[in-house]
């Protein structure tokens, strides 16, 4: 068997292998990684950017690769098996004495089980790894060749993604596109990979683990209950609301009148203070009352955060599905849970 045969088989397997590490890598990588090498002047980031940032174009991207894999993969299998398998034969019947018919049926299975076995190694196995280590340094070096093979196989893109997403609605389901989306346990898992390769110190990696936490714990959750809560009676005589904030640690306390239930606003104790100071005790603190804001139990951590900064207000009470309040809970009780005991100064 001629030198220009196991040319051609080894450059239809580093074809297969070239697919499927531009395939893994261009599913791996992360956008904002290459839309700031992009930023930065890299000619094949701009290149790349393109493809990752839009699902549809993602989409192409990888039915590109899956082209590609299999017509490398059919057109090696047909090659070995006329020229090896045919070159094979008469070995087979000369060193074990088989008969024609036996030593072609011998030598195709064997073919077909070295190259399969040759194939998954070199062409899907270490090309998978190497895209999946080092997703960005991959997809940089494949985009330019991907692209000609984007252009060269644009109809059979057209007809082949044309048919399936036909299949698709004729069994109801939507054909949809590739995206780079990870559920929260697949990013605390990459979180903790990213650690342990020494990407995160140890405090960072603890931040993030929080993070992720707090999407995840509810606004009862970090509340503290209206039952353990210090409030004023709004219609308490004065010495004894001054007594009262004196003698709390929190800078706003929620103020009731008659029952606990019928809470009227928060007070806070520098507007006590400087009232006191500036005109003596007022008749009624209705006037030192600002309002709050409320927020259901069951929204997230996360959420809480983003309505108490959009409302520009410390502090919300937790109202169950009665519209009872069951707690209150403060900004800093929100970024306790995010930053860690400790870490947010005094408490409101």
């Amino acid at each position: 068997m001629s030198i220009g045969v196991w040319a051609v088989i080894a450059l239809l397997i580093l074809g297969n292998a070239f697919y499927v590490a531009a395939e893994f890598a261009a599913v791996g990588v992360r956008r904002s990684r290459v839309r700031r090498l992009a930023d930065d002047g890299s000619y094949f980031a701009q290149r790349l950017l393109r493809f990752v940032q839009s699902p549809a174009e993602l989409d192409r991207y990888v039915a590109v690769s899956q082209i590609g894999i299999t017509v490398t993969s059919l057109v090696l299998g047909a090659v070995a098996q006329a020229s090896v398998a045919v070159a094979l034969a008469p070995m087979l019947v000369t060193w074990f004495g088989f008969d024609a018919e036996t030593a072609r049926s011998t030598a195709a299975v064997s073919v077909l089980i070295v190259f399969t076995a040759v194939q998954v190694v070199a062409s899907e196995l270490i090309p998978k790894s190497l895209a999946l280590q080092y997703p960005t340094e991959v997809a940089l070096a494949t985009v330019l060749p991907m692209r000609w093979s984007l252009a060269a196989f644009r109809p059979f893109i057209t007809l082949l993604n044309g048919s399936a997403t036909g299949l698709l609605r004729l069994f109801g389901v939507q054909a949809g596109a590739h995206r780079h989306l990870h559920s929260p346990d697949e990013l605390a898992l990459l979180i903790a990979e990213s650690r342990d390769g020494g990407m995160l110190e140890p405090d960072e990696q603890q931040r993030l683990q929080r993070a992720l936490r707090l999407g995840r714990r509810t606004a009862r959750d970090l509340m503290v209950p209206a039952g353990r809560l210090l409030m004023i009676d709004a219609d308490a005589p004065w010495p004894t609301i001054l007594d009262t904030a004196a003698a709390s640690p929190f800078s706003r306390l929620p103020a009731y009148r008659r029952e606990r239930q019928n809470v009227v606003g928060v007070l806070r104790v520098k507007d006590l203070v400087h009232r006191y100071v500036a005109s003596g005790a007022p008749e009624s603190v209705d006037s030192l009352l600002r309002p709050f804001i409320r927020v259901a139990a069951t929204m997230p951590g996360d959420q809480v955060i983003a309505t108490l900064r959009e409302r520009r207000a410390h502090q919300a009470a937790v109202v169950d599905d009665s519209g009872a309040i069951a707690g209150f809970l403060t900004i800093q009780d929100v970024l306790g849970e995010f930053l860690g005991p400790g870490t947010t100064g005094a408490p409101a």
